[in-house]
């Protein structure tokens, strides 16, 4: 979006201030549909950087995840955990992913988590 929705900057700030991390959102950006769960951007950075110490050869990436945010700002970005793109009746990847996009790129979303089906 070249203006972004106030109402999904409104929604994503609200998990940035830490109300819950529990809204699920489904977007359309560039053309990929992603559906899970937000996370405020700190939780999510600390995760990413707790997976990446734990590898064996990412460890030293770890690093880039530690910086901190300014929390004054509006939201630029999305925050998912627990998500997947979907592709035809498939969730990628299958256990949940963690995504970063940018609110810019969304083109449509809805509140909720969209399921797939392997039939």
């Amino acid at each position: 979006m070249s203006n972004p929705d106030e109402l999904l900057v409104d929604v994503v700030a609200l998990v940035e201030s830490g109300q819950s991390n529990q809204m699920t959102l489904t977007v359309v950006a560039g053309g990929a549909v992603i559906t899970g769960r937000l996370a405020p951007e700190a939780v999510w950075r600390q995760r990413v950087s707790e997976v990446l110490t734990d590898s064996a050869r990412l460890h030293e990436f770890s690093a880039a995840f530690n910086a901190t945010t300014c929390e004054e700002k509006a939201p630029t970005h999305l925050h998912f955990h627990v998500a997947r793109i979907l592709q035809g009746t498939v969730g990628i990847p299958e256990t949940g992913g963690m995504y970063r996009v940018a609110i810019d790129d969304v083109s449509a979303w809805t509140v909720g988590d969209f399921s797939y089906s392997d039939q």
